[in-house]
């Protein structure tokens, strides 16, 4: 290919792609890139490689302006959409949808042939299918989504190229999910599942999206086991986990059963050697295993804090000391009883005991845990038992917290608040969280508990109320959640004048009934790796729905995250997911019927969520300061549960969301977003990420440019100590200028409603061990059932901005110093970040997708 011949390719796709853009890319920029692109271009480069170094050309510049992802996800679409079809996408929008349609019948016929779906999926009538896709929401996503979804997520056979075009993927998950239905209904309620799909205001967790309609429909997120304290049974557990993880499930693994080391062997008159080597054999199993062929096994263990392992435990993620006793391919967490938070407060002394002795400790919770380890320590203090050690328990939470600042690891969670506030009190005991710390479902030696989850996007739910002229539907974020969509709608969404967003409870109700809906067919079209999980499942059928986007909504409706109105914000969302989780598994009840073990729960029992915090505060005898007051109309919701019972055990877990949140284009879960600009690293690659609403709302000042940029570059994207127009300091404030305190307040608002957990991260912008105490000490007095990640800054590095929040001191650079692993959390430097020489910041997601 000449340079000439170069020159008109790679210029009719910077073209096509800055369409609407030419004030960004003008002519002259235009020309410049066009030169760039060309000269790294070779003599015989082909299509697919000529968009590759457009798109390559582009991205370098989203730092610039956000418009670039959008040209750049138009160059990598189209060119995708050539690869599948063989043809160039064509311009007309209805010659499109033909090519589209065709794909899509194609894409189905090629799946069933090859023996990836389900025959069922052939039974559908796929021209009316067809007719139901909408290719211009192609349109909504980003370019990393894009990138994300064909390298994971596209149908594709063995070592073979993906087949799925974008919207095609989305109804085939539709399709797969729709199985379960009776046929009559089958087509309306695929139409239906791909509507909340496509416009992004709902989606599965990645295992669903994986696998809906195949012949291997594992679409569940998470398994949580507990390990029993017999040689046979943890070579099981072996065998479970690997089973399980071998398609796609995180794992959370409770082993506070086994006896502790040094504990005697009655059948063989030897000392046992504890929990540390089987959780090494537990690491090894996990870093093994190569989930449904996409990434590796991921889990996390937890063990309770009286343990006599728990010392050696919360040493597990170091990097120094013996490498027998380390485990750095698999989570900890730590399962923290009230008790023991108690007696750091008061500066007491804390027992640890073997569990062989006190076999009934794991199982009880609240008061009659506290009267039943006070009865042990007596019976050791006269001599009864063969094993314990009495340790000062603000040392030991000293060194557990200086653990977790070290190593990322463990991380903390409460028993108590687990199970004193969970709906199946009456058939067993919550004795771990899950992999990702918002799962609290009971287990046993004969349950695996089994979540499925998915993800409301709370950013799809904003409207404006303004006057329609002024505030055109391209740039209204409903406009695309209902289905209006065209080449603007993935434009940020701004009012006239800049006005505030609000929350559309209509629209979010709407979407939470087909949620549910679709939450609780997983239950029944998955594939159980074992008789244990499925056998768990099928009776108590818990669902996890869940939120994303809350950062960005709260950015739309011009609410800081570090105000007391995004408390009321998310104490509002909080108690609409609940309202309709709850109401719609009612009614899902009246027409399907009841789970097995309904009868007896608190649901039965006419105890909600919200009814739980008053029960917390009284097996604590202290307030739970958090308002729970009833804003809509729950006498329905008792009334339906009264009536038809509850289809579902469990109904919401907030989880990570940290893939899924990159496909819908938002920030991911109830976090706040990482930064402004910063770069994003996971499996697929590296990618910037700059916030476009900031982005819009400096242009609309007149102050976006180079200079900006360098401030914003300087700054690792945070806002705080910049004097921006309008009040965007607050606005934009990242995650590091945001007190964790109050993040934490956010979270146990929205906690009140919600049946399971959160996955809440904590970012901690000092290196104070004290005040990273008063952090998960005022997790613990909120009620909050979990902690995920904590996140810090690094140790050193060139200071570059500082908190308003003065007691946290100056910030610095998100690097890492090497520093020593003993060291105390005032020195100690950050596992989870790194300086990569690049002008950027860069954050990583997890490697485990389950519950993202």
């Amino acid at each position: 290919m000449s340079t000439t011949t170069h020159d008109d390719a790679v210029c009719g796709l910077i073209d096509r792609a800055r369409a609407g853009y030419e004030d960004v890319l003008d002519d002259a920029d235009r020309d410049r890139i066009v030169a760039e692109i060309t000269r790294a271009l070779y003599d015989g480069a082909d299509p697919s490689e000529t968009a590759e170094a457009t798109v390559d050309a582009l991205t370098a510049r989203i730092e610039r302006d956000p418009a670039y992802d959008t040209m750049a996800a138009r160059v990598a679409r189209a060119d995708y959409v050539r690869r599948v079809t063989g043809e160039r996408p064509p311009a007309d929008a209805d010659a499109l949808a033909d090519a589209y349609q065709d794909a899509f019948r194609d894409a189905i016929a090629r799946g069933l042939e090859a023996d990836l779906l389900d025959e069922r999926m052939g039974e559908y009538d796929l021209d009316r299918l067809a007719d139901a896709i909408e290719p211009s929401r192609d349109e909504l996503f980003e370019y990393t989504a894009l990138d994300t979804l064909e390298q994971r997520y596209y149908l594709r056979e063995a070592d073979g190229e993906p087949f799925e075009l974008p919207q095609g993927f989305w109804m085939r998950v539709a399709m797969g999910v729709a199985l379960r239905e009776d046929a009559a209904e089958r087509h309306d309620r695929a139409e239906e599942f791909y509507e909340v799909l496509s416009t992004l205001r709902f989606v599965h967790s990645t295992p669903t999206l994986f696998h809906a309609g195949t012949t291997h429909p594992q679409l569940s997120s998470c398994y949580l086991t507990t390990v029993p304290d017999d040689l046979e049974g943890i070579f099981d557990a072996y065998k479970e986990h690997a089973k399980l993880s071998k398609w796609s499930g995180g794992l959370g693994n409770d082993w506070t059963p086994l006896r502790a080391d040094g504990a005697l062997v009655s059948s063989t008159g030897v000392e046992s050697t504890g929990t540390v080597p089987f959780l090494k054999i537990a690491n090894d199993v996990t870093g093994a295993i190569n989930r449904s062929g996409k990434r590796r096994g991921a889990a996390a263990a937890y063990l309770e804090a009286w343990h006599l392992d728990f010392p050696a435990f919360i040493d597990l993620r170091r990097n120094t000391g013996d490498e027998r006793r380390r485990t750095h391919d698999m989570n900890t967490a730590a399962w923290v009883p009230d008790l023991f938070m108690k007696r750091v407060a008061a500066d007491a002394e804390w027992t640890l005991f073997s569990p062989d002795e006190v076999p009934d400790l794991h199982g009880t919770y609240g008061a009659a845990f506290e009267e039943r380890y006070e009865a042990y320590e007596a019976a050791a203090e006269r001599g009864e038992l063969r094993q314990y050690e009495t340790v000062d328990a603000a040392d030991l939470w000293r060194r557990t917290l200086t653990r977790l600042f070290e190593t990322g690891h463990p991380w903390i969670t409460f028993k108590d608040p687990c199970n004193v506030r969970s709906p199946q009190d009456h058939v067993g005991v919550v004795n771990s969280s899950n992999l990702c710390t918002e799962i609290t479902l009971n287990t046993s030696e004969t349950e695996t508990a089994v979540c499925n989850l998915g993800s409301i996007n709370l950013a799809r739910h904003m409207t404006f109320r303004g006057d329609a002229e002024a505030s055109p539907a391209p740039d209204d974020v409903a406009a695309a959640a209902r289905g209006s969509v065209n080449a603007s709608d993935r434009s940020v969404a701004r009012g006239a004048d800049g006005d505030a967003a609000e929350l559309d409870a209509e629209l979010f109700a709407d979407t939470a009934e087909t949620a549910m809906r679709m939450l609780d067919n997983v239950v029944d079209l998955n594939f159980y790796p074992t008789e244990k999980a499925e056998r768990s499942n099928t009776r108590h059928r818990p669902i996890g729905l869940g939120l994303m986007g809350f950062h960005e909504a709260l950015q739309l409706a011009r609410v800081p995250m570090n105000s007391e109105r995004a408390i009321g914000f998310a104490g509002r969302a909080g108690e609409l997911l609940g309202y309709h989780a709850i109401h719609n598994s009612a009614r899902l009840a009246g027409e399907r019927g009841a789970y097995e073990s309904f009868e007896g729960s608190k649901w039965d029992r006419d105890l909600l969520p919200q009814d739980t915090l008053d029960l917390l505060a009284d097996e604590r005898d202290r307030d739970i300061p958090v308002d729970r007051e009833e804003t809509l109309a729950w006498d329905a919701v008792r009334e339906a549960i009264a009536e038809h019972g509850m289809r579902n055990s469990n109904t919401t877990a907030i989880a990570p969301t940290a893939t899924i949140s990159t496909i819908a284009g938002t920030t991911p879960s109830i976090e706040p977003a990482y930064s402004n600009l910063y770069v994003k690293s996971n499996m697929s690659g590296d990618f910037t990420v700059v916030n476009e609403r900031l982005v819009a709302d400096l242009k609309a000042e007149g102050q976006w440019g180079s200079a900006a940029l360098d401030r914003l570059k300087y700054h690792d994207g945070a806002v705080g100590d910049l004097e921006l127009p309008g009040g965007l300091s607050d606005l934009y404030r990242g995650a590091f200028e945001i007190d964790p305190r109050h993040q934490l307040r956010l979270t146990a608002r929205r906690g009140a409603w919600i049946d399971q957990s959160q996955s809440h991260n904590v970012f901690f912008p000092s290196t104070d061990g004290s005040l990273l105490a008063d952090v998960y000490g005022t997790a613990w007095e909120l009620g909050l059932k979990t902690t995920y990640y904590l996140r810090t800054l690094g140790a050193s590095g060139v200071e570059k901005s500082t908190l308003d929040m003065a007691e946290y001191g100056d910030t610095q650079s998100r690097g890492t110093d090497g520093s020593d692993d003993d060291a105390d959390p005032e020195t100690a430097a950050d596992p989870d970040t790194s300086d990569d020489g690049s002008d950027l910041p860069t954050v990583e997601d997890p490697t485990c997708e389950a519950c993202q």
